[in-house]
């Protein structure tokens, strides 16, 4: 999909798209956060190689991974379904017992929502939340001279999913990475509460739903400054299980529903530790047209991953 494309569209034709751009739009009058996430069967998922339960559960998640980009405690949500003819009761409830469990883990309640008719599966949760505290969240925020941190590694689903589409059942950390993804909802909390005892009023962070390299350029377009990437995050079991392609996949794979955030350097101290990875700095250049000519060109040619490991070190420098 030409998401870049449709959203600029979208963007222009809206007479009001001061709230789309960032991972949920804040809603200053309610002082809430909302968020919408939707899954297809056979873009986000395949029933064969999973059951209703872990799709309840990764439907709720990978939804409370955009309130937990925005610095917001997960409240509320609100389900959307759409099944096909030959689903039964057996389906719905195991489905919903997923939502459920992924709901009591989190402090979530659900809300409503709506049951519709279709040729395949299709999942729309919208998640709504309330701010930890008064540090502002947007893309735009990353400052020169900042860390680039995320909260983990990369690739993991891509890689689980490829795992899957292949008859493949190992190993089982890539596997669970794409059926069940976590949400950064713990880490969400520190990096707020950190920010906010050290006076930090601004935090440039998003998820990394959509790769790592898509989350980078975001957040390197919006605060119009290039990020100097020193490190691909990425774990020992998808390097061993990928050894040549573990860099595309970890660059352009997308759904591992990490934290990619920036801090001022005098707060790395608090950050370095096992839950957090850094990857990067925030330079003086400005983001260049170039820059983003060639990130939509490699994103027009991509389908979801994979690019040469060539590419992948050519764009990150």
């Amino acid at each position: 999909m030409r998401e870049l494309e449709f959203l600029k569209v979208i963007q222009n034709t809206l007479a009001d798209s001061s709230l789309i751009g960032d991972d949920c739009a804040y809603l200053e009058e309610f002082d809430i956060c909302v968020t919408q996430d939707t899954l297809v069967e056979g873009v986000h998922f395949l029933t064969h190689t999973t059951t209703p339960f872990k799709l309840g559960q990764k439907a709720v998640n990978v939804n409370l991974s955009d309130l937990a980009a925005a610095g917001a405690r997960p409240l509320y949500i609100t389900v959307s379904l759409s099944l096909p003819r030959a689903s039964d009761e057996n389906f719905v409830q195991s489905f919903y017992q997923g939502v459920q469990d992924s709901c009591q883990k989190y402090g979530v309640k659900v809300a409503g929502g709506d049951l519709t008719g279709a040729d395949n599966y299709f999942i729309s949760i919208c998640a709504i939340g309330k701010k930890y505290n008064n540090v502002k969240v947007s893309r735009s925020f990353a400052q020169k001279g900042d860390i680039i941190l995320t909260t983990g590694t990369h690739g993991d689903s891509a890689a689980g999913l490829a795992l899957l589409q292949n008859g493949i059942n190992k190993p089982k950390n890539l596997i669970n990475k794409h059926l069940v993804p976590l949400p950064a909802i713990e880490q969400s909390e520190y990096i707020m509460q950190t920010l906010k005892d050290a006076g930090i009023e601004k935090l440039a962070m998003m998820d990394t739903s959509d790769g790592l390299q898509d989350a980078i350029f975001k957040l390197s377009k919006a605060s119009n400054l290039e990020f100097d990437i020193e490190t691909i995050p990425a774990g020992k079991d998808l390097k061993t299980t990928f050894p040549k392609d573990w860099k595309d996949y970890a660059l352009w794979g997308g759904e591992d529903f990490e934290l990619i955030f920036t801090i001022p350097p005098f707060l790395y101290k608090y950050f370095n530790t096992p839950q957090f990875i850094k990857i990067g700095t925030v330079s003086d250049r400005p983001f260049s047209n170039a820059l983003e000519k060639e990130f939509e060109r490699r994103y027009k040619k991509e389908t979801c991953l994979l690019y040469t490991s060539d590419a992948a070190d050519d764009l990150i420098g």
